[in-house]
């Protein structure tokens, strides 16, 4: 297959017969200083700097021990991370930049192709810390990734090859968790990983709404405007029989979704969808969000605990067995784990 690319600098966005990744989409991520590798994406987030130079890691450390290691051994990456099918008003990434259109798979990087790219992106983001004096112990450590976070930017269940790729990912020797965040409006990609015994490790639904009429104004969707809500639904139900970890994550926001009257609401989701964890977060004032929220609609890490703790109680009143697992004050947030569904915290015990 050839293909062209629209140069920007020593960086390429993607452009293919059919389709075409605007160039002021691929500036706008790296101007942000996130890796472009094709229509793929990949970024040092500011936990994995932190673990490079000796300090902490992030909540999915402490949490779930993923990435094993430390969180500079984490891989944050996108396959299409120019391409989404939603618009929510709390992301920090320059949406009304993306595309929206479903891909061909037929006109698309192979997952060959995808990890080769974002591996020697992601050595160049790493160069610059050599000369630091721990960076140079951890980069050694990061260049052997143990975690990928396929999540980054973008939609990646609108990768027509997913599949493919996370078994490639899974396959590779340094590899011990891989964990997906999906906005649930590609109900069918999420069959075909289970189809086709490519699962993540861990597989997270972002639950921003409790009802339809909040789903629209949180998410947006641009896509399947007609059915966005019942196409959520769907893969909120096949989550609750996927045969791997699950988690849904409720990200508050105090204009939008925080107000108590809604939690009841958001437990009927939980107790349907039943998940091994509730990932409760506060919206965070960053980046392009900033321009559609308010810096009031944070939360503190304090009401987010009192939040999830009355979500808990309420659970207990409909018969779905939760406790309340584990907070992180950095990133204010607080997670609840299904004892009904009970799966052991930890994907590589602390130890190893």
């Amino acid at each position: 297959m050839s293909c062209e690319v629209e140069a920007l600098g020593r960086y390429h966005v993607w452009e293919g017969p059919r389709i075409k990744i605007r160039a002021s989409a691929g500036r706008a991520l790296i101007e942000r200083h996130y890796g472009m590798a094709g229509h793929a994406a990949v970024e040092l987030c500011k936990w994995t700097k932190d673990a490079i130079e000796g300090g902490k890691s992030c909540y999915k450390v402490k949490f779930y021990n993923a990435p094993a290691g430390g969180s500079h051994r984490c891989v944050e990456m996108s396959p299409v991370g120019l391409v989404c099918s939603n618009r929510c008003v709390y992301c920090w990434r320059p949406t009304e930049e993306f595309d929206a259109f479903m891909l061909d798979e037929r006109f698309y990087m192979e997952p060959e192709e995808v990890v080769k790219a974002v591996l020697e992106e992601r050595r160049r983001l790493l160069s610059g810390y050599w000369g630091h004096p721990v960076g140079r112990l951890r980069i050694k450590e990061a260049l052997e990734p143990t975690h990928w976070a396929i999540s980054l930017s973008g939609e990646p269940t609108m990768y027509p090859k997913l599949p493919q790729l996370i078994k490639l990912i899974k396959s590779l020797p340094s590899t011990k968790s891989v964990f997906l965040v999906t906005n649930g409006q590609h109900p069918e990609m999420l069959r075909r990983l289970v189809e086709e015994d490519a699962l993540p490790t861990q597989l997270y639904l972002s639950t921003n709404a409790p009802n339809k009429e909040l789903y629209y104004m949180i998410n947006v969707p641009v896509y399947h405007r007609e059915d966005a809500w019942e196409r959520w639904l769907e893969s909120l139900d096949i989550l609750a029989a996927a045969p791997t970890r699950t988690v849904l994550r409720i990200t508050l926001i105090r204009s939008l979704n925080y107000d108590d009257k809604y939690i009841p609401e958001f437990a009927q989701i939980v107790k349907r969808g039943n998940p091994h964890f509730v990932e409760v977060k506060s919206y965070m004032h960053l980046g392009h969000s900033t321009f559609r929220l308010k810096k009031e609609d944070m939360l503190s890490h304090e009401e987010v605990k009192q939040w999830a703790r009355k979500l808990l109680a309420e659970l207990e009143k409909i018969g779905a067995r939760f406790r309340y697992m584990d907070d992180d004050e950095p990133s204010r947030i607080a997670v609840l784990q299904n004892m009904d569904r009970y799966v052991d915290r930890w994907i590589v015990p602390p130890s190893a």
